[in-house]
């Protein structure tokens, strides 16, 4: 089966699991795991900020840094398809008693005019802006890189308005590697940033949190509080080191999306959005196909897709999908669709 889900079903290679066998440990709620504290000195330096802080998951990182930045009752301007409104179940009204102002924003990154138009500065009926989320590769949309310049007169504009800004960069390596800049293009224009080292990177587990010291040291805190405070993590922190060292890879999958894209895109009834990055969005629609069957269909042949709307699929390339795999994989959907 060539599995196309997401780039969150990748194997630890021989080598993740040679590293998590052998890593020193300790307590890690006690600071004293000398592999974890390993990994977030190296992840706060590949991403320039001060310190870093290891979170089982994204959207835990997400929702913490919600947490320290904000004072309960305020409000968070995003994008209305961005993953912590999608796909947190709510997470910045539940743990931080935070209010949502979304905006419809041309390629998922509000432009400085509609962050100053969506800013509040609070009074005896109206929340305060307490924070702006930004999302980088947009996942919703396609796996969208944004521009670098575009992103920080953005993130800038914010910041003149005296507001935080956040990064969910779950897959912000990519978008680097798809402007062929150093993440610190993105990353220096925010206050705090998470990004996954169970997507592309390849880890079995485990994200990070990046900001300053001080920023830091808070989270450490939430971590805890939400219940992310681990023993002896550096079983599973010694994978991520391994992932740090995954990022030219990117590219590969990056190429690897387009050739799928192109191909798909000459089945007739099949329509499909150019990728920017390792996702590839297929409309099923022309096929009289509903998302779901269109995936039944496929399935059948050896390769698996994920829905991602009622006429829409999404293949998401990744390290365990090789070029063979591709092209295996357009061969089969091809006959899936003839048939």
């Amino acid at each position: 089966m060539i599995d196309l889900r997401s780039d969150t079903v990748t194997r630890p290679t021989e080598e993740m699991r040679e590293e998590a066998a052998g890593a020193a440990v300790g307590d890690d709620v006690h600071g004293d795991d000398p592999t974890v504290a390993e990994l977030e000195a190296r992840a706060a330096d590949v991403v320039g900020m001060e310190a870093a802080l290891f979170v089982p998951s994204g959207t835990m990182g997400n929702q913490i840094a919600a947490r320290v930045h904000t004072d309960r009752g305020q409000e968070v301007i995003t994008d209305r398809e961005s993953h912590v409104v999608r796909y947190e179940r709510a997470g910045f009204a539940q743990h931080s008693a935070l209010q949502i102002r979304t905006i419809d924003a041309e390629r998922g990154l509000p432009t400085p005019e509609q962050v100053r138009d969506a800013y509040l500065e609070g009074g005896l009926h109206r929340p305060p802006t307490g924070l702006l989320s930004l999302e980088n590769t947009h996942n919703a949309r396609g796996g969208l890189a944004l521009d670098p310049e575009q992103f920080s007169e953005t993130a800038a504009t914010a910041h003149e308005l005296d507001v935080p800004v956040h990064l969910d960069g779950a897959r912000l390596f990519n978008a680097a590697v798809a402007h062929d800049v150093d993440v610190t293009a993105y990353t220096e224009a925010v206050d705090s940033v998470m990004f996954c080292l169970s997507k592309g990177l390849g880890a079995p587990i485990g994200s990070i949190l990046a900001g300053s010291a001080e920023f830091i040291e808070a989270a450490r805190g939430i971590r805890k509080l939400l219940g992310g405070g681990m023993r002896q993590a550096g079983i599973v922190a010694a994978p991520g080191l391994t992932a740090l060292k995954n990022r030219s890879h990117l590219e590969i999958d990056h190429v690897n999306a387009t050739r799928l894209a192109n191909s798909l895109d000459e089945i007739e009834g099949l329509a499909i959005t150019e990728p920017e990055t390792n996702i590839v969005l297929a409309d099923t629609g022309g096929l009289g196909l509903s998302a779901a069957e269109f995936l039944d269909l496929i399935e059948g042949e050896g390769v698996q897709a994920s829905e991602f709307g009622p006429e829409i699929a999404r293949f998401v390339t990744h390290r365990d999908v090789s070029a063979t795999d591709i092209e295996d994989a357009i061969e089969a959907v091809t006959v899936a669709v003839s048939n």
